[in-house]
């Protein structure tokens, strides 16, 4: 009676495993979910006047703060982290950082991520897809 208890114990801990990892989606929006959390992975380049950091292979991983308008972005390659960048919907899948202007823009949507974001001197660069 132990062993059966056990592989069902087992069994079900596989069971709900398989369906957490499986719900998980790339086709996950994030201009459409109170939560979202996505990395994607391409060019990714910092410059700060005296380190000078560019990949083809890295990532930014994407999390939606719980304000719903805000995003933290975490950089691979030790590129630091831009936290609390506002954002406004534009279209259906497309979200626009709130003041882009020539010089500091970041889109995305659930496929791609474009950022090119300069402030006190320092510049962030990212061409990305999930």
């Amino acid at each position: 009676m132990k062993k059966a208890i056990k592989f069902l114990g087992v069994f079900m801990l596989v069971f709900f495993t398989a369906i957490a990892i499986s719900s998980c989606s790339r086709d996950d929006d994030p201009a459409n979910n109170d939560f979202f959390a996505g990395t994607y992975r391409g060019s990714v380049s910092y410059n700060d006047g005296s380190t000078n950091t560019s990949t083809d292979d890295g990532s930014v991983f994407v999390t939606k703060i719980a304000s719903g308008t805000k995003y933290n972005f975490a950089f691979s390659n030790g590129i630091p982290a831009l936290n609390g960048i506002q954002f406004e919907q534009k279209g259906d899948n497309t979200l626009v950082m709130v003041g882009s202007n020539a010089t500091s823009y970041i889109r995305i949507d659930n496929n791609e991520l474009k950022i090119l974001y300069a402030k006190d001197g320092k510049t962030w660069t990212a061409n990305c897809t999930r």
